[in-house]
């Protein structure tokens, strides 16, 4: 496997990670029983912690991107045909 789509998959992986990642923990303001101000979304987050969640993704995209690299290093789909 080459750099660039060892990069590509990662990005790739990464991404849909992410957006799985992005849910978990998240109270709306309304459900944390916070006054909502004047003119914000009942059910925004009250903290986002998007910091934190962009690096659990980036932890376990990793460990996914080591198995697709090493199924694909190893052949595990017959993609060479």
């Amino acid at each position: 496997m080459n750099f660039f789509l060892g990069a590509a998959i990662y990005i790739i992986v990464w991404w849909l990670v992410f957006f799985t990642v992005l849910p978990l923990g998240a109270r709306s303001l309304h459900e944390g029983g916070h006054e909502v101000p004047r003119g914000a979304e009942p059910g925004s987050p009250r903290s986002h912690d998007l910091g934190k969640k962009a690096l659990i993704a980036a932890a376990i995209a990793a460990v996914v991107w080591l198995g697709v690299a090493w199924a694909i290093t190893n052949d595990v789909w017959n993609m060479r045909g």
